[in-house]
């Protein structure tokens, strides 16, 4: 597969991005992008952004690589870019953030399971609000996947599926969760095959409500809903970083 700038589908969208800017020339804006743009193409690729944003468009830059594991329970690096119209003191060291080493657990995303939340469309069933059955994987599934991952452990490679429990801290949800869900599977004990997160639980790794609560709406399908928050953004890291911002456009 080819990425950045050779990538046909993806690879012009930092060029739509800036066109944007060019056009609207606002005082600041944010980027995110994954953690390897920095060094993506020996560095080439992310030249070219900067040289676009700072020389063409006059953009003062800052940038900084996050891991959101000290907002949600999910290991994800992405790369958060600032820009600035004008220059002023802004500095990502004098972010606050919370330690990833302390951070929440699983638990804390999932469906508690015990009646404490309302069963919700096809996710929850019961009074209990149990998780559906429909995201246990089928004996099939989970033995391909078993295979799979031992294919790969033998072969010395790191390829195979994310097992986790409510103490875990997940593996980086993708766009492409819905396909087997296999980075990350939530265990069920010995005697039953692990489980996929439900879209609502997916929503909430990524920042979008907690345990309880539906506030945030799902209309779409479970695939479709699976490749949104795979796509999304860490709300809670965008949050802490807009909140950072804001003082230095007030003044």
């Amino acid at each position: 597969m080819k990425h950045g700038f050779a990538c046909e589908t993806q690879g012009n969208l930092f060029f739509d991005v800036a066109r944007i800017i060019r056009y609207h020339r606002p005082r600041c804006f944010l980027l995110e992008n994954v953690k390897n743009l920095v060094s993506h193409d020996r560095g080439r690729t992310f030249s070219i952004i900067r040289n676009v944003l700072e020389h063409e468009l006059g953009y003062c830059l800052h940038w900084r690589i996050i891991d959101g594991k000290g907002f949600v329970p999910q290991h994800r690096e992405r790369i958060f870019i600032v820009g600035f119209l004008d220059k002023n003191d802004f500095s990502f060291d004098t972010l606050s953030l919370p330690d990833p080493l302390s951070g929440p657990r699983l638990s804390a995303i999932l469906h508690p399971e015990n009646g404490s939340e309302k069963p919700e469309s096809h996710y929850t069933v019961g009074k209990k609000a149990a998780v559906s059955e429909k995201y246990t994987l089928s004996d099939k599934l989970w033995k391909y996947l078993q295979n799979y991952a031992d294919k790969h452990k033998k072969a010395g490679n790191g390829f195979g599926f994310g097992l986790c429990d409510h103490d875990s801290v997940a593996r980086t949800l993708s766009a492409r969760y819905y396909k087997d869900g296999s980075e990350i599977l939530v265990s069920q004990g010995c005697d039953k095959n692990p489980r996929r997160l439900t879209p609502r639980e997916c929503a909430r790794l990524m920042g979008f409500g907690r345990p309880g609560q539906s506030d945030f709406k799902i209309p779409v399908s479970d695939t479709q809903a699976y490749r949104q928050s795979g796509n999304a953004v860490l709300l809670p890291v965008v949050e802490a970083i807009a909140s950072h911002i804001l003082p230095h456009l007030q003044n």
